[in-house]
């Protein structure tokens, strides 16, 4: 046996009696990336109310080019995989340009797994010691509006953006979100949150909201127009289906229905 298999050995083995062999348990996490520039500002956006960081994110990789730098899996993560075109597109990718990082998911994160995915992603951006780290999420509300709240880590860090959303004065925030800034707060990494006014529904106008306040954030000037115009095409799409639905059920014929009881 060569040295390099044995280490290969030794490192997954913690004790050994007998015939009984224990096995280190494998990481929960695996991420595949090139490293990130010092100081960058990484970006996180995973499916929630409203896909709002999803559809945002994703947003901007098209819109601002950016590079495919890594992707990160799981024995965690569902048997899910989007495709685009007929290629497959990896769950979980990692983008780069200039001093921006990009974290986007297609998938979303059980709640019973978000300590394990956020305390792994934390350990591979922070040996690179980044500026800050953002994650965008939605907020369901009964308001028509699409304004953007923001929550920080700290008091300092929260002077960033008092003005360009509406700080939540008080409540809760659940998910992986929640999850991500509790292990910013932890290790002393400036963290903030975007939380786009929402439905339970696709809605790119909440994600081009927070869009507007990354621009202001990071000078970027990406036009949200296309969209504004995507997100009048899926509420024409919801509205039209809303009516068939409608439709049916008032042209059922109900007496035809079985009875029970």
């Amino acid at each position: 046996m060569t040295p390099e298999k044995s280490d290969k050995i030794l490192d997954r083995l913690d004790t050994v009696h007998g015939d009984l062999v224990e096995l280190r348990p494998k990481k929960e996490l695996y991420i595949f990336s090139k490293p990130l520039p010092e100081n960058t500002s990484v970006l996180m956006g995973f499916p929630g109310s409203g896909l709002v960081g999803t559809i945002a994110l994703q947003y901007m990789v098209v819109q601002m080019e950016f590079e495919l730098i890594g992707t990160m899996t799981s024995k965690y993560f569902p048997p899910l995989a989007m495709m685009n075109k007929g290629i497959i597109n990896e769950p979980v990718r990692i983008y780069l340009k200039g001093e921006l990082a990009i974290i986007v998911a297609d998938i979303p994160i059980h709640p019973m797994i978000c300590y394990e995915m956020s305390n792994g992603i934390l350990d591979w951006v922070e040996q690179f010691k980044p500026r800050e780290v953002l994650t965008i999420a939605g907020i369901v509300t009964n308001e028509p509006e699409k304004r953007v709240f923001g929550v920080a880590t700290t008091t300092e860090a929260l002077k960033r953006i008092e003005d360009k959303t509406l700080v939540l004065p008080i409540g809760s925030i659940s998910g992986i979100a929640s999850s991500i800034l509790t292990e910013c707060k932890i290790r002393g990494i400036p963290g903030y949150g975007l939380l786009g006014e929402t439905v339970n529904a696709p809605d790119p106008r909440s994600s081009a909201a927070t869009i507007e306040v990354l621009n202001k954030m990071y000078n970027l000037a990406l036009d949200v127009q296309p969209l504004l115009e995507q997100a009048a095409e899926i509420e024409q799409s919801m509205n039209k289906i809303s009516e068939e639905v409608q439709q049916s059920a008032e042209t059922s014929p109900r007496k035809d229905l079985p009875m029970y009881g």
